[in-house]
């Protein structure tokens, strides 16, 4: 083959393209149609009572996810080379913008928590940003110290550290939920990228047991925990709101009682449009709506776990940390608020992603899914980029005794990237663009 057919075929893999993963699309869409109407159903009563109108929430919550679909959109059509290299940059807003809630005239307090930051038109949840953007820094370190990781300490300790950090300037706003769900997300990325259980059992233990003291450290904490372990016991005060959760979940029985119907969304479940969507969601559709929003949370993780780990075995490890990071989020966060209304977990301020009513929960969630997206789509474009090569290796290379020594296109493209995976440990090919030809 000359240097100008080969230049051509280049080109031509440039053109290539990829498609998003439809099962994907399908699993969030099916979300957030059933947050659209679970919000419009349980924030009506609610809305009439504080004088707003009965479809206030609602249109505050699609307002909120068109601005998410923007997010995911611009995500989507975003090479992932380009978001890598906007790590540090991120890591650097992440901080900046947990310490503006201290700032006067930026931050904002509600109930006695620092956690809002003023845009104007509304008030945002910083840890919300925080969360996609620590997961892309987290990613990027990953990728540079992959052959590290499991063997230094030093290199483990910073990613642990910067987790620290955060988890530390959460707990001051207090977000005891959220700094618990950073640092669940840290210790299982470093996991999948590499680190061994024997080093990662030390600092779990003591960061598990620092949670614990400092969880029972503060009093309306430790209110919580006893509510949590008996709510009967004071029904009325500390354990109300789960006790009206039970009977909301009790009356849902196998069917529920019909989309509307819901009485304890009547001023009965404080939060019913937020946190305790799901008991509300239960007792109107049941049983078999609970299973279905659960299989469905069911499938995006492992939709999400088995793109990363696919782009891990093509070689694309960005790619992949930043699927498996997205994924142990949505579905830690799922199962905490879940567990919570169900009355497994203690009360945490963790809304259900892209179901329950939050302006800055429903931003960053979608902007998460256009990120997960936009991994799918390389991915697809890689394996149709691996099968163009295959196909042109085998027609364009026939044996020939002058060949002996000619590479193939596919060695050229994978060329000078020999690293093993260090989860997964097996040598593994991803096609590389732009190689020489």
């Amino acid at each position: 083959m000359s240097l100008g057919d080969r230049s051509s075929q280049a080109l031509k893999l440039d053109d290539l393209g990829g498609r998003f993963d439809p099962w994907l699309i399908a699993i969030t869409l099916a979300l957030a149609g059933i947050g659209i109407i679970m919000v419009a159903s349980s924030s009506m009563p609610y809305a009439t009572s504080n004088g707003d109108g009965a479809f206030h929430y609602l249109g505050r919550h699609l307002v909120f996810l068109g601005g998410g679909v923007l997010l995911a959109t611009i995500l989507m059509h975003t090479e992932l080379k380009q978001v890598e290299k906007s790590g540090q940059l991120l890591l650097l807003l992440c901080l900046l913008i947990l310490l503006a809630v201290w700032v006067p005239g930026i931050g904002r307090s509600v109930n006695g928590a620092r956690r809002w930051i003023s845009l104007g038109i509304s008030n945002f949840q910083t840890v919300e940003a925080v969360k996609l953007m620590f997961i892309i820094w987290l990613s990027g370190y990953l990728v540079r110290h992959r052959n590290d990781i499991g063997e230094r300490w030093s290199t483990l300790l910073k990613p642990l550290g910067v987790a620290a950090v955060i988890v530390g300037l959460l707990l001051l706003q207090p977000d005891f939920g959220s700094a618990a769900l950073i640092l669940s997300i840290t210790l299982g990325m470093v996991w999948l990228g590499g680190a061994s259980v024997r080093n990662l059992l030390l600092p779990g233990v003591s960061a598990v047991i620092l949670m614990a003291v400092i969880a029972i450290a503060e009093p309306y904490r430790v209110k919580r925990l006893t509510s949590f372990l008996n709510p009967w016991a004071d029904q009325f005060d500390s354990g109300f709101q789960l006790v009206q959760a039970f009977i909301a979940i009790g009356r849902g029985e196998w069917v529920g009682v019909g989309l509307g119907g819901s009485i304890l969304k009547l001023d009965y479940l404080p939060e019913a449009h937020t946190d305790f969507i799901f008991s509300v969601l239960a007792e109107e559709f049941g049983f078999i709506g609970v299973c279905v929003v659960l299989l469905l949370f069911v499938a995006l993780a492992w939709r999400a776990f088995a793109i990363g780990l696919r782009c891990v075995e093509m070689r694309r490890p960005f790619a992949g940390y930043c699927a498996f990071g997205v994924g142990l989020w949505i579905s830690l966060q799922s199962v905490v608020s879940m567990g919570v209304n169900l009355g497994i977990l203690p009360t945490k301020g963790l809304t259900l992603p892209l179901i329950s009513s939050g302006g800055s929960s429903v931003l960053m969630t979608c902007a998460a899914m256009g990120l997960l997206l936009r991994v799918s789509y390389e991915l697809d474009r890689a394996r149709r980029v691996s099968a163009r090569l295959g196909s042109a290796a085998q027609s364009n290379y026939p044996a020939d005794d002058n060949d002996e020594e000619m590479p193939s296109p596919v060695s050229q493209t994978t060329a000078g990237f020999a690293a093993i995976s260090p989860r997964l440990g097996r040598q593994r090919v991803e096609p590389k663009f732009g190689a020489d030809a």
